[in-house]
């Protein structure tokens, strides 16, 4: 999911960050999800008690990737809109997905993040800042097909820029809205459909991923936990996540959705060099080892889509993210999903 991280104390400040960089929700949270796969063609005429795969109209969990892709030719665009509130910060943002359909199987899209925060007894951001910006493609293997136990499976490969501020923060550490690294992530999506007893149909997601970070060259106040002065280094751990989610088609507009995710992080080192005053008498240059320390998070996020038709649909919910070593928070989330 997609929040921005928080200005906290520096172990909850990378354990956020590094769940923002896991491809969305920490956490490291996959991220936000997206409907991009239409009924599949061997889908059988609807029927009294028989219904057919799109006599539901479906946005998709709020995290859970589809692991669909568009019809050549055809895009789709889901702005997301979400408060991340833990106990002294909120973190107000936009992550907002645009995906085009390249090729038969294949498409590739890219995702801006918007942030602004505010911190209890500190200052907030000085305006709305644009956050680490990434690339995608996602591949699709296998088509599910009724009757079928063969889910539709698709990779996905996610490299994230560090286009965010993130370093030379001055006495605003709420600017704070990259992480200075790039970011690859590999991702594994899946997605099948079962027909329940009431006639009304289930689909579920179950996704895994696992992220990479280069190092990130830092100075000054960062969102690392630096302080004035500061020239060295960071090396944000690698981490993997795991989401499974369930959708409930109430009726063909109304769908309820639900979420489960976890995810580890490993520790992220920070080495450098305090540097002291600029005079002849000034001491030696003092070395500073961080250490964030591994995290592991569980999450849940139930919600509610509407859809007026099969190509423009909203959903409305709430995800809660708490572990060991992690900020825990409390984000409201509203989405557009619309189709082309």
């Amino acid at each position: 999911m997609w929040p921005v991280p928080k200005v906290v104390p520096l172990r909850r400040a990378i354990s956020a960050l590094l769940a923002c960089m896991a491809g969305g929700f920490p956490g490291p949270v996959p991220a936000c999800a997206q409907a991009v796969a239409p009924a599949p063609a061997s889908t059988p005429a609807p029927s009294a008690g028989n219904p057919s795969l799109d006599d539901a109209w479906w946005t998709g969990p709020l995290l859970a990737n589809s692991a669909g892709t568009l019809p050549p030719g055809h895009a789709l665009v889901e702005p997301y809109l979400y408060d991340n509130a833990s106990a002294h910060s909120q973190g107000y943002g936009s992550r907002t997905y645009v995906l085009y359909g390249l090729a038969n199987r294949l498409t590739v899209g890219v995702i801006p993040v918007l942030g602004y925060n505010t911190v209890s007894g500190g200052a907030s951001s000085s305006r709305v800042g644009l956050g680490d910006f990434t690339l995608l493609a996602q591949y699709q293997l296998t088509q599910f097909h009724e009757g079928s136990r063969v889910p539709t499976v698709s990779i996905e490969v996610q490299e994230t820029f560090p286009t965010g501020k993130y370093e030379r923060l001055g006495d605003r550490p709420a600017d704070g809205l990259g992480s200075g690294a790039h970011v690859t992530t590999l991702q594994v999506n899946t997605q099948t459909y079962f027909r329940l007893a009431n006639g009304r149909l289930l689909r579920m997601r179950f996704d895994v991923s696992q992220a990479f970070s280069s190092h990130a060259n830092v100075a000054d106040v960062s969102v690392y936990g630096t302080t004035p002065g500061f020239r060295g280094t960071a090396r944000p751990g690698s981490s993997f996540a795991a989401d499974l989610a369930w959708e409930y088609s109430l009726t063909r507009n109304w769908v309820l959705a639900l979420d489960l995710t976890y995810s580890h992080s490993r520790t992220t080192s920070v080495i450098g060099y305090v540097q002291g005053a600029d005079s002849s008498s000034a001491p030696a240059p003092t070395e500073t080892r961080l250490d964030s320390g591994s995290s592991t998070a569980f999450g849940f996020a139930p919600a509610v889509e509407y859809s007026w038709n099969a190509n423009v649909g909203a959903i409305f919910g709430v995800r809660v993210i708490t572990g060991r070593n992690t900020v825990t928070t409390v984000t409201p989330v509203v989405a557009l999903n619309m189709v082309y």
